[in-house]
C-alpha cells in the first residue's frame, strides 16, 4: 500500500498549512509508516491511504515519488 504524509520539516514546529510538505511511502500499514519514518526529525500531521483514482491522480503529477525506506 501507499501512504501520503503530511509533515512539518522541524519536530517542534506547530502544524501551519503553508509549510506543510508532503511524501509518499510504501507500508502494510500506517504504524509501519510512523516506524520508517521515527528516525527522521520530522512533525507528522497526517497519514493518508492512498489507492484507486486518488493514487491515478497523484501518479501523473510529476513530483510523485514513493520514498525507498
Amino acid at each position: 500500500m501507499i501512504f501520503k504524509v503530511y509533515f512539518q520539516e522541524q519536530a517542534n514546529e506547530v502544524p501551519v498549512r503553508e509549510k506543510t510538505k508532503t511524501v509518499f511511502v510504501e507500508a502494510g500499514s500506517e504504524k509501519e509508516v510512523r516506524t520508517k519514518l521515527i528516525d527522521r526529525a520530522i512533525n507528522i500531521e497526517y497519514i493518508q491511504k492512498v489507492e484507486k483514482a486518488f493514487l491515478e491522480y497523484e501518479q501523473q503529477n510529476e513530483d510523485f515519488k514513493v520514498l525507498e525506506i
